[in-house]
């Protein structure tokens, strides 16, 4: 029902900002909660961000709080993930996600994935 295409990845040095988005398709994208996930390589992937559909409250992971911020636009069926401060250890795929589930910061709650974008940040 819901199809998910990330963008905006990249290469970066430590210090820098990458703005991801995530397009979903199709007119129901507002009833879902939205969600970013990042994984390493021989990691597990691990809760990033995510947003509700309903008062668009937020939350965060504790190691990117205070320096990424998701916010959604609904009319656009876009969700995004502004990433300041970046860090080395931010480097991974980063997947958005979408669910009618809860809580939204379990990834396997989720129900619908994109297939990721690239963040890689040099020291």
């Amino acid at each position: 029902q819901v199809q998910l295409v990330e963008s905006g990845g990249g290469l970066v040095q430590a210090g820098g900002s990458l703005r991801l988005s995530c397009a979903a398709s199709g007119r129901t994208f507002s009833s879902y909660h939205m969600g970013w996930f990042r994984q390493a390589p021989g990691k597990d992937r691990d809760f990033v961000a995510a947003i509700s559909w309903s008062v668009g409250a937020t939350y965060y992971g504790d190691s990117v709080k205070g320096r990424f911020t998701i916010s959604r636009d609904n009319a656009k069926n876009t969700v995004f993930l502004q990433m300041n401060s970046l860090k080395p250890e931010d480097t991974a795929v980063y997947f958005c996600g979408a669910t009618k589930r809860i809580p939204i910061v379990v990834g396997r709650f989720y129900d619908y994935w994109g297939q990721g974008t690239q963040v890689t940040v040099s020291s």
